[in-house]
């Protein structure tokens, strides 16, 4: 009991160190997520997501230009590419969702946007991975691709 004990206050000890870490930022390959998600049913094909620098082929019609996505996940005693791919495919769902009721079939100009920080890039997303949680915020256009 009295190991218990002293493992508990050691852990209350360092709670306020681990509340108060940086966030880690880490660049993941975005394809690599969306694939999975699709394998895996999360997401069902209808809707393509474009990040920013990758355009669809075809006539392109915006429908809705600022659509803004933020998700969390609980991130404790996980990798960071493990709780990052799931906080990516929670967005990506959401994102499936808004495109479908706004009659859209692709989502593109994605770029992450964590707390209003753009990062742009044709490969990769970004997400923020602290000691409980980690975030992925990405903002896009809802678009009707012919």
């Amino acid at each position: 009991m009295r190991i218990q004990t002293l493992a508990f206050a050691a852990l209350l000890a360092a709670a306020p160190v681990a509340s108060h870490a940086t966030d880690k930022i880490v660049h993941l390959t975005f394809d690599n997520a969306v694939k999975a998600a699709t394998a895996s049913g999360k997401l069902d094909g209808s809707v393509k997501f474009y990040l920013a620098g990758n355009a669809p082929s075809g006539d392109v019609s915006v429908v809705d230009d600022n659509v803004d996505v933020s998700r969390k996940t609980n991130g404790f005693g996980k990798r960071s590419q493990v709780s990052c791919d799931w906080v990516l495919q929670s967005v990506l769902i959401a994102l499936q969702d808004d495109a479908k009721k706004a009659g859209a079939n692709a989502v593109i100009d994605i770029v992450s946007n964590y707390d209003g920080n753009e990062y742009r890039d044709a490969q990769n997303y970004e997400c923020h991975v602290g000691f409980l949680m980690s975030g992925v915020e990405l903002k896009a256009k809802l678009a009707k691709v012919h």
